[in-house]
């Protein structure tokens, strides 16, 4: 079965009777934990992007705190695992400040637990992807902010 493109779904959904809406967005939400995620942020936090970024840090600060410091294969494997849920909440935003603000934090925060990226070619390079990231996205701010990146950046 071939799904409808986006075009196709919105001129339907025009057509749907607010209450039959109301029903479809829960049944899709019931589906994937995901979907349900995102309704939530879209009904409940998207109004304080401020917050929402500060909550997403104290999440990522809890799982900084329970990470496994022996095995370097461990911890490559807990510093993926933070970054996908980081970069699920960028994706729920479809901010690029928001973006710039966690994987700055996220790289802070990997400096500051005392991890050693060279000793590993998979941190090294996760690592390094994540700046690019960053950089790609602090070109695509506004001026000021742009500056205060940067600065930030540079301390990493």
């Amino acid at each position: 079965m071939k799904a409808a493109s986006i075009a196709e779904l919105k001129k339907e959904l025009q057509e749907v009777p607010p209450a039959q809406l109301v029903e479809l967005c829960l049944r899709l939400a019931k589906f994937k934990k995901e979907n349900k995620e995102l309704l939530n942020y879209l009904l409940f936090e998207s109004h304080d992007l401020q917050a929402y970024i500060e909550a997403v840090k104290e999440e990522m600060d809890t799982a900084f705190a329970e990470s496994p410091r022996q095995n370097i294969y461990f911890v490559k494997k807990h510093l993926r695992k933070i970054l996908r849920a980081t970069n699920k909440h960028i994706k729920y935003t479809g901010s690029k400040q928001a973006e710039v603000e966690l994987l700055l934090y996220y790289c802070t925060k990997i400096k500051k637990a005392g991890i050693k990226v060279g000793e590993s070619v998979a941190l090294t390079k996760l690592y390094i992807q994540q700046v690019k990231k960053i950089e790609k996205s602090i070109s695509l701010q506004h001026e000021d902010l742009q500056y205060d990146y940067k600065r930030q950046l540079e301390r990493l």
